[in-house]
């Protein structure tokens, strides 16, 4: 008897239940939406270390540069740290493309301890590059914005 009751009890909260449709899966481009205050978060800066050209050309740049230019970020900095400024000092494809994305308004600076460190803080500023000691706005950029490093 225990049971009868049990199973009339189930399938009547069973069938007076309203029916749940299954959600339809997220686009990838809502997946990917902040839907919380977006344009605070979307502030980027792309912290450049290696001295490889291929590294720069094949993927920080790109990125960097599509990053603005497609909208994926409003707000982009690259930032020339360690080796890669004495690579952008002497490589022309690589300071072209900088002025190509200091075209596109994507913000370049150079930390300059690291400039002096090789000896070429004059030819960055040459570029168009800003130059200052930036081990507090890469803190502050760290704190407040999305940091990438390559």
């Amino acid at each position: 008897m225990k049971q009868k009751l049990f199973v009339s009890i189930l399938l009547s909260l069973f069938l007076t239940m309203p029916i749940l449709k299954a959600s339809e899966p997220e686009t990838e481009s809502d997946f990917f939406k902040d839907k919380t205050e977006m344009k605070e978060a979307d502030k980027l800066v792309v912290v450049w270390t290696s001295g490889d050209k291929d590294v720069a050309m094949k993927m920080v740049f790109m990125y960097t540069y599509n990053a603005k230019k497609q909208g994926w970020w409003d707000d982009v900095t690259l930032l020339v740290w360690g080796p890669s400024s004495k690579l952008l000092s002497e490589d022309k494809d690589l300071q072209d493309y900088v002025n190509k994305m200091l075209d596109a308004g994507i913000h370049v600076m150079a930390c300059k301890a690291c400039a002096d460190l090789y000896g070429v803080a004059d030819k960055l500023q040459a570029l168009g590059v800003t130059v200052k000691y930036a081990g507090q706005d890469l803190t502050k950029f760290i704190k407040e914005r999305k940091v990438v490093t390559f």
